[in-house]
């Protein structure tokens, strides 16, 4: 579908953030809940191209993690990718996956995140050291300096590439927009060269 003919989006509306008990074990079992939304809530770009059963925000996350543990990089410390890969969407949780079609700033987009960690940080998890390294994962991957949160945000390119060839099989799509946002723009040596292989497989069926 031309991204011409995709409707405008509805206005999101996010959900009123959790206001903590003060019983930690209570509002740790409110957190544990929350992340359910991960895994119902439907990724935006696939729901836009009309996608039947399009994937969730935590299936792309697993994916990611998984392909994490493939690298043979031996520079990279692989452990913390894949907890960076499982936690770096974290936020959408609380406030969805936003897409720029929404009109939503980035800056905004970047505020409403901070505030979901927080929430999710020091209300649900009060700051406990579990909840710090969960903080201090995702923002390592937001400020995008070190390089396992380049190789993550690479995964995060890669993986929707993988999923986009996907459904231009299973539903006889071209979804050229998702690959030309995402696979010119890698940067590690190896994650390139799988993208490549993607490139050149897609190049030879169509």
């Amino acid at each position: 579908m031309d991204e011409s003919e995709i409707p405008p989006p509805a206005k999101r509306v996010f959900p009123l953030l959790y206001v903590s008990t003060g019983d930690a074990s209570i509002d740790r079992l409110a957190f544990f809940h929350v992340l359910e939304r991960l895994k119902t809530q439907k990724r935006t770009g696939w729901v836009d191209n009309k996608i039947p059963n399009a994937e969730s925000i935590s299936d792309h996350m697993y994916r990611m993690a998984v392909l994490a543990m493939c690298t043979s990089d031996s520079a990279l410390d692989v452990s913390k990718c894949v907890m960076m890969a499982v936690v770096h969407d974290l936020a959408e949780a609380q406030v969805g996956d936003i897409t720029p079609r929404e009109g939503i700033s980035k800056q905004e987009k970047q505020r409403l995140e901070a505030e979901a960690m927080h929430n999710f940080v020091h209300d649900m998890l009060h700051g406990s050291p579990a909840a710090l390294r969960i903080e201090a994962l995702w923002n390592e991957y937001e400020k995008g300096e070190t390089g396992e949160a380049k190789f993550v945000k690479d995964l995060d390119r890669l993986e929707m590439a993988l999923q986009a060839r996907e459904y231009e099989m299973a539903h006889a799509l071209d979804l050229q927009p998702f690959f030309d946002s995402s696979l010119p723009h890698l940067r590690h040596p190896e994650v390139k060269r799988w993208g490549e292989n993607l490139a050149q497989t897609r190049s030879r069926s169509r």
